[in-house]
């Protein structure tokens, strides 16, 4: 079937036409028979296709929300190939954990801030591999030495002959060639383009609107499905009465299904108005129905019951403790947080000759064609193409282990009994109360200070439910061990304390869980942070020397703190009425630190500026690091200050959208200053480390003007609770 965006207009199509007429070939130099070129694109390898007017396109098999995987993976190819960036593209590779699984997991798919540090060094050889191969179709078809060739800025060059050519001149021949397996790569010294602020590849199509996102795409015949899901997580449908749904305007038809009761329209607007009519019947007695407030409870009372499963235990921290001049014991509180991207879930789905093909936002590519083919009894998940769409956010939202929103959106396809496609739309409403959070933490503290003010002992446990049982990546929980993204952050300080305990509760829930912006490290930094700043303070000392007395074995953490401490002016007097705190932290194999200036407006914080130093070895685009430091402070911010989702009594859900989830609005946020470090170490990820040392700086400054940490987030109480 045809595409049909339902945006194409007379403006778009004079501007292609205009575009076309425009065109004017551009001589070559050389006379060489091999530039008039190959009839179409080339594919060199699984990652680079070159075109014969010499563009480049690079294949990402990492999906792009908005962290720059398409800038910053076609970098490292562009470099290695002494590319023109002018002539340099990326779009999205086709699901096939054959050629593009991350090394970082195994399977292909997007996740911990890996997409940088898993590519640096394929992308980096497949752009060395292209080079190699043009070099050698070049040397062949002009009968001279490939010592003698060049290439500069994506134009191959003989000196002794004067013969030049683009890439898309020899890009046929090329392709043709044996890849050398292990091609020289260059030292840091000869990079051109690695560590410049290149203008991102998707600035400009998101810019003007011609990116096409799920939501943007149709296809001819298809149903737009809603589905009404239960009240309460582990509810079950026990009737419904469709009468007045199939009455609305658009309505085609009402099924049945496993995740509740599919309305299938002309369009997303008959969907969501017969959705809203029906009457449905549910079964509780399965169903979650305490509230948050339950939950808690219950976690409170788990970790004052004693020490969990063991994460580290190092030296005795119950005879540090019990031999401590001071003692501080506290205990914290985390709410459910929702990711709440921009763009609710949704995707496209059909039938095809041998298959399905899908557009959506694919996250974990592998995970989804093997649920899907499952859900369809396809027998072999090859069949099932997905195409990866632009995707409006994330923060893992669309990083579902157990692929709940693909099988929702296969069933509706294969309840809809028909071979017309069918597209699948959750609104925001849908996802805020669909499940799929950040879990509820709660984390007892006990450290304690000798007379000097030196860290006798600390002893730390959380209650907070595994993300990983359950899921493909439970093998990852170590045998008797604890689930590492309960206590990541906590569990390998970079502090040294002689008698340190962390363990962990982990107890079952009904309520769906989900790794949000920074995982574990959302919770644990908070607690980590805020107590070391008070047992400084406690001992007399200052928040900024007192950590690096204590982090001698690591300079990475110790570097970033100087480096804040350092365009932060540290010594400097806060205004009137300002207070500032600092928070360091290691998340995703990078290090951040932030010191924050803040002031109290009432009974509400408010955030002046941030300061952040990050070091996440070599920096391979400096706009793109500072955009990710600058996006997930806004974020930390506004998680620490307004951010719950709060179950009420019955389990049902409070909040719904914008209004009652509370985000960071544009005139509250603060100023930013980005340091990054200069490295040479190998790259990591910058979509999510930004986000966990802001709100301990917060606390910690709060506690400045107050005199009191807060122990419970968000700070300002929830929106409709």
């Amino acid at each position: 079937m045809a595409d049909n965006l339902l945006m194409t207009n007379r403006r778009h199509f004079l501007a292609g036409a205009a575009a076309a007429s425009l065109f004017v070939p551009v001589a070559l130099k050389s006379r060489s028979r091999a530039q008039e070129g190959p009839a179409g694109p080339a594919d060199i390898g699984a990652f680079v296709r070159v075109d014969p007017d010499d563009t480049v396109t690079v294949m990402i098999k990492h999906i792009e929300f908005g962290q720059g995987p398409m800038t910053g993976l076609t970098t490292l190819v562009a470099d290695e190939m002494d590319a023109d960036w002018a002539q340099m593209r990326a779009e999205a590779a086709p699901a096939d954990a054959s050629k593009y699984a991350n090394a970082s997991f195994g399977l292909q798919g997007t996740g911990g801030s890996t997409a940088m540090a898993s590519s640096w060094a394929p992308m980096r050889k497949a752009g060395a591999q292209a080079r190699a191969v043009l070099l050698a179709a070049a040397a062949q078809d002009w009968g001279v030495p490939v010592g003698e060739l060049s290439i500069e800025k994506g134009r191959i060059r003989h000196a002794g002959s004067g013969q030049e050519a683009g890439f898309g001149a020899f890009a046929g021949a090329a392709a043709a060639l044996e890849l050398p397996e292990n091609p020289p790569m260059k030292p840091a010294d000869q990079r051109t383009l690695i560590g410049k602020a290149l203008p991102k590849l998707d600035t400009a199509g998101k810019t003007t609107g011609e990116t096409v996102y799920t939501q943007d795409f149709f296809r001819d015949g298809m149903s737009v499905v809603a589905v009404l899901h239960a009240p309460a997580f582990g509810a079950a449908l026990t009737s419904v009465d469709d009468t007045a749904a199939l009455e609305v305007p658009g309505v085609r038809m009402v099924k049945r299904i496993p995740q509740g009761v599919a309305v299938y329209a002309d369009n997303t607007y008959a969907a969501f108005k017969g959705r809203s009519a029906l009457k449905a019947e549910w079964d509780m007695s399965s169903a979650e129905t305490r509230s948050s407030a339950e939950i808690v409870a219950e976690y409170e009372g788990l970790v004052s019951s004693g020490p969990g499963i063991a994460a580290t235990d190092e030296g005795d921290a119950e005879a540090g403790l019990s031999g401590a001049e001071t003692r501080v014991d506290a205990v914290y509180h985390f709410p459910f947080l929702a990711h709440t991207p921009m763009e609710p879930i949704n995707a496209v789905m059909e039938y095809t000759d041998d298959g399905v093909e899908v557009w959506m936002g694919s996250q974990i590519q592998t995970l989804d064609q093997m649920a899907i083919a499952r859900t369809l009894g396809i027998e072999n998940p090859a069949q099932v193409k997905i195409n990866t769409m632009f995707a409006g956010g994330s923060f893992g939202r669309l990083a579902t282990p157990v692929s709940h929103f693909a099988v929702e959106a296969a069933t509706v396809l294969k309840e809809s009994g028909a071979r017309s496609p069918v597209k699948l739309v959750w609104s925001r409403e849908d996802d805020v109360r669909g499940g799929y959070y950040r879990p509820i933490a709660v984390h007892k503290v006990s450290a304690g200070l000798d007379a000097e003010g030196n860290i006798t002992g600390w002893d730390q446990t959380v209650a907070s439910p595994s993300l990983m049982a359950g899921t493909p990546f439970a093998a990852m929980i170590p045998e008797g061990g604890v689930d590492p993204t309960i206590v990541e952050g906590a569990d390998e300080p970079p502090y040294a304390v002689e008698n340190y305990r962390v363990t962990a509760h982990v107890p079952e829930t009904k309520v769906p869980v989900l790794w949000w912006r920074s995982v574990g490290h959302t919770h644990t930094s908070y607690v980590l942070e805020t107590m070391i700043d008070e047992l400084l303070e406690k001992g007399g000392k200052d928040p900024i020397d007192g950590r690096l007395a204590l982090m001698a074995d690591h300079p990475r953490e110790a570097g970033v703190l100087r480096r804040v401490a350092e365009i932060a002016d540290w010594g400097a007097r806060p205004m009137e009425g300002h207070a500032r705190g600092v928070a360091v932290h290691k998340s995703f194999n990078t290090y951040v630190a932030e010191i924050v200036d803040l002031s109290m407006e009432g009974n509400e914080p408010r955030v002046h500026k941030v300061w952040c130093a990050v070091d996440c070895g070599v920096p391979v685009n400096p706009n793109v690091i500072t955009a990710q430091m600058e996006g997930g402070i806004g974020f930390g911010i506004g998680a620490a200050l307004y951010d719950a989702i709060t179950l009420g009594e019955g389990g049902g859900v409070q909040q719904s959208n914008w209004d009652t989830y509370r985000m960071l609005r544009i005139h509250e946020m603060p100023e930013v200053e980005v340091s990054i470090i200069d490295s040479q170490e190998d790259p990591t990820g910058v979509g999510e480390p930004g986000v966990p040392p802001v709100a301990p700086a917060m606390g910690n400054a709060i506690r400045q003007l107050t005199g009191a940490t807060p122990r419970r987030l968000p700070v300002v109480t929830p929106v409709g609770v």
